[in-house]
């Protein structure tokens, strides 16, 4: 079969997701386009317009894709899911970090149910067998004192080449990988899509009737970097130490040599062992 029967044979489609998604909230309205600039971009103009809560965006590539602090998220045409959910908790700014966190939780539940085994690397990285193979992306607007919406926007390499991510990534296309590289076949990626959706419609039911705690019990369990020693990068100082685990708003403690515990608020995390 050739590369672009393959690529049509496994196009995203809302029909063959929505006969495996099972989802309350999440994925009410559905839109799929073939490229947007990204995913996040395109359904922040749909919320500015009112969309209601669970509207989600796929696309089969993005065109400015990123990731956290402003980097770019390679997002080849057809091989991998690029998706944003919206959501409107009654929540103030402060929770968002927490919020977020259950979108990380559905893609290492999605991870898991193809049979890998996957972590969560502070805030919302999924790493499988220390190799990166999706993230997350939280935007927010505020009303107030409230959150007005949260976008969350994931990436997932699902089927694209190691080749193509070393070509365009360089060493961090090295430190990344796909799940058909890892599980050693295609992943489907209308099921998989209807996995993670259906996960996160879950996690947001877990955060909406037992609130806070019972996530970042959730999340903790998935931890990678807790009891790690580790190198932080945040606000132009670089730092190494032993990381303590997340407090109670979802920021990251590390513990540095000097016995002090400080807190991390959107810094870039490397494991050193």
């Amino acid at each position: 079969m050739s590369p672009e029967a393959s690529i049509l044979q496994d196009a995203l489609s809302i029909e063959l997701i929505r006969r495996q998604l099972s989802a309350k909230t999440v994925a009410r309205q559905i839109y799929l386009f073939g490229e947007v600039a990204s995913t996040n971009d395109a359904l922040r103009h749909l919320a500015k317009a009112g969309a209601r809560e669970g509207t989600t965006v796929l696309a089969e590539s993005q065109s400015a894709g990123r990731g956290r602090l402003g980097k770019g998220w390679f997002s080849p045409f057809g091989v991998n899911l690029y998706a944003s959910v919206l959501f409107r908790p009654a929540i103030g700014p402060k929770d968002a970090p927490v919020f977020s966190f259950i979108a990380g939780l559905a893609v290492a539940d999605a991870v898991r149910s193809v049979g890998l085994p996957a972590a969560i690397k502070w805030p919302n990285d999924i790493l499988v067998n220390r190799k990166k193979v999706a993230g997350v992306l939280a935007e927010l607007a505020t009303t107030g004192d409230l959150l007005d919406y949260v976008i969350l926007g994931v990436g997932v390499n699902l089927n694209v080449e190691r080749a193509a991510l070393v070509e365009a990534l360089g060493d961090a296309g090295r430190a990344a990988a796909s799940l058909r590289e890892l599980a050693g076949r295609d992943i489907d990626r209308n099921a998989f899509t209807a996995s993670f959706l259906t996960f996160l419609d879950e996690w947001f039911s877990v955060y909406r009737d037992r609130h806070a705690e019972a996530l970042l019990q959730a999340w903790r369990d998935r931890d990678i970097l807790t009891g790690r020693r580790v190198e932080v990068r945040e606000d132009g100082s670089v730092f190494q130490g032993r990381a303590l685990g997340v407090d109670a708003e979802g920021h990251l403690r590390v513990e540095e040599r000097q016995g002090r515990a400080r807190q991390v608020g959107a810094g870039q995390v490397r494991l050193l062992d």
